[in-house]
């Protein structure tokens, strides 16, 4: 048995059955060793950053790692963006990226790089392999740093001449390490400062804790104290809709956040950190969080939420049911020219138990969220790290781990060309996701941003940079020449039609919406 066939069994033994892959000629031997395992399905992007977002979406929604095959130094650099996005997520993630062999790194070949200097800055942990029976051992080590609660970005470097060379053989999977708790010096503040705290009580949710069996402790939590419930702005999976624990999430712009949070005296956070404004400005906060209240961490993104959340009820000997579900609500569309507002509208009616949203809307789809929060329940996936191109790949990958459930993606138009390739993906492995074109012809969100950070009067140079109809994009051409049928929506009951079918179906659509 050569390195690539062990490594690849290894892999598999640990249980990762979905690899992710844009190879090339130093991952030859990766391909077959691939092609020799039973159950282990392979999927083509024509784009590292479709790959490296799929897999970002495949392992937020099945919480185990898929494995991505990637092509040298530029080729990981090609998937870096959506790696930032998955890590800030903490998403369980494997990367075996080709080297040429270690014999001929010497001669400077035209792709010859560094690869471990471009795989750091996006990866939790970086491994070579020694040899060709390393590489096995590689293998075993990177599932279980991606298994590391709640999930963590291993890449492991694969030279030619170790997944070539025979006389290695698979490994059995290793134990994996138990997720950190916090102290219960830690509950007991917490519970404390709920109990005690002046002015209006927080309990401030990311990661982990925005799921549904832990929203419910969250809620009890809130029943006892009265605490409000808030998300981190861009959650990784969100677990939302009717019957379930509704929280209010942290505005985007800075001064809206800090305005939202000034009331709190105490915010107790889990599973994720004080939120700071995503970008600095002229005379605006970069801390969000109220001068003088009292900020507790009863977990942090890498603690069990679950746990800390549990024990943090015990303590406050909280209420068997929480405070607040949120009920099915449907909100009638305004007909004529269609709008934000009415696409959420429509989304609040019509999208299926159990749907999966990958969300990459930016301006246009700060209506939708708030109008779908009485749908039917649903999982909500953000831009975690704000690297743009996300969309549709994670898309791919939550369908992949969910083949029974619709997957919808709501894209902006700009984000969308940076990885339009993914359509194409859904095509061809007969995905059931729908993507809907928030189409305004523009980068919108840097005509706001354009005056956020001062900028008086731009002149026509400045503004043709941030605008996206000279030529028009079209979609519905785009889409259909990647396979997937596409249709064109102006009105509202355009819209409203085109969902009924594409939902009535199973298999890929998408919907370009004329904002």
């Amino acid at each position: 048995m050569n390195g690539a066939e062990a490594f690849i069994g290894t892999l598999k033994a640990c249980g990762v059955d979905v690899c992710f892959a844009n190879p090339g000629t130093s991952e030859m031997q990766l391909v077959a060793a691939i092609d020799r395992e039973p159950g282990m399905r392979a999927i083509l992007g024509l784009f590292e950053g479709v790959v490296t977002g799929a897999a970002d979406g495949y392992g937020r929604m099945a919480d185990k790692p898929a494995v991505t095959l990637l092509h040298l130094g530029p080729g990981l650099g090609n998937g870096l963006a959506n790696l930032h996005n998955a890590r800030r997520a903490a998403t369980p993630m494997i990367n075996m990226v080709g080297d040429h062999a270690t014999y001929h790194l010497h001669h400077d070949a035209p792709l010859t790089s560094d690869v471990i200097s471009v795989a750091k800055p996006m990866s939790d942990w970086v491994r070579v392999s020694r040899s060709e029976r390393d590489l096995a051992q590689a293998g075993a080590e990177a599932f279980c740093i991606a298994q590391s609660y709640p999930g963590k970005i291993a890449t492991v470097i694969v030279p030619a001449d170790h997944a070539w060379t025979e006389g290695s053989a698979v490994l059995e999977p290793q134990p994996l390490p138990a997720a950190p708790r916090s102290p219960d010096s830690v509950i007991d503040t917490a519970a404390e400062a709920l109990k005690a705290g002046t002015g209006d009580k927080c309990l401030f949710l990311g990661g982990r804790a925005l799921r549904e069996e832990t929203l419910v402790l969250a809620g009890r939590i809130a029943a006892a104290t009265g605490a409000r419930l808030v998300c981190e702005t861009f959650p990784a999976r969100l677990q939302r809709g009717a019957g379930r624990v509704p929280v209010e999430k942290l505005p985007y712009f800075g001064e809206q956040a800090e305005a939202f949070l000034k009331p709190f005296g105490t915010i107790v956070f889990c599973g994720t950190e004080p939120p700071v404004s995503f970008f600095a400005y002229p005379d605006k906060p970069s801390w969000l969080s109220p001068a003088g209240a009292n900020l507790v961490r009863l977990a942090s993104q890498r603690e069990d939420t679950y746990a800390a959340l549990s024990a943090l009820a015990e303590a406050l000997e909280a209420p068997a049911e929480p405070m607040g579900i949120q009920e099915r609500a449907i909100i009638p569309a305004e007909p004529g020219k269609l709008s934000p507002k009415a696409i959420g509208a429509i989304l609040s009616e019509l999208i299926p138990e159990d749907t999966i949203v990958s969300d990459e809307s930016a301006t246009a789809g700060l209506a939708v969220y708030g109008l779908t929060a009485g749908a039917q329940r649903h999982d909500w996936l953000t831009l975690t790290g704000g690297a743009i191109g996300q969309g549709m790949p994670l898309a791919v990958g939550a369908a992949v781990a969910c083949p029974h459930r619709k997957v919808i993606a709501l894209q902006a138009d700009g984000s969308g060309m940076y990885t339009n390739q993914a359509l194409w993906t859904m095509a061809r492995e007969e995905l059931d996701v729908t993507t809907i074109v928030l189409n305004n012809g523009s980068y919108a969100i840097l005509n706001i941003e354009l005056s956020r950070v001062g900028v008086q009067n731009p002149g026509p140079k400045a503004l043709s940079m941030l605008d996206l109809t000279r030529p028009e994009i079209n979609w519905c051409q785009i889409s259909e020449g990647m396979g997937v049928p596409a249709m064109r929506a102006a009105t509202s009951e355009e819209f409203r039609n085109a969902m009924l079918e594409a939902l009535g179906t199973r298999g890929p659509h998408l919907i370009e919406a004329i904002l």
